[in-house]
């Protein structure tokens, strides 16, 4: 873990909804949808190895995390409804999520169109 990033000091699930609010030691607070954390998974399922290996997520507007598992001190693990549950959130990868959130999304959002795919039904 970086020196430089600041720890959570809350992490509160609101499934209803369908967003994680993550507030850091800094004063810094931040909301992600549960779409916005598996579409950028750090797992290797959804990033792979290298850069080329990443796979586009579609279809996954209505995902929702049914749980949170912490891992020692440093991150958590979040279980999607849709079965994944490979990732570790580690406290560096939620701050540069939150951080980088709009340019990411605007990304994102992009590479799907290019791709021709949805956010919320997967083509098979």
């Amino acid at each position: 873990m970086s020196k430089n990033v600041p720890i959570p000091t809350e992490i509160k699930l609101h499934q209803q909804s369908k967003y994680l609010e993550i507030t850091f030691e800094s004063g810094e607070h931040f909301d992600f949808t549960c779409e916005f954390l598996r579409v950028f998974s750090p797992s290797a399922e959804v990033r792979g190895h290298t850069e080329a290996q990443a796979v586009l997520q579609e279809g996954k507007a209505a995902v929702n995390i049914e749980k949170i598992e912490p891992v020692g001190t440093y991150a958590v693990i979040l279980y999607f409804d849709d079965g994944h549950n490979t990732g570790i959130y580690s406290w560096d990868w939620f701050y540069h999520l939150g951080k980088n959130q709009d340019q990411l999304w605007t990304d994102y959002l992009n590479a799907l169109e290019k791709a021709g795919k949805n956010r919320f039904i997967t083509s098979k």
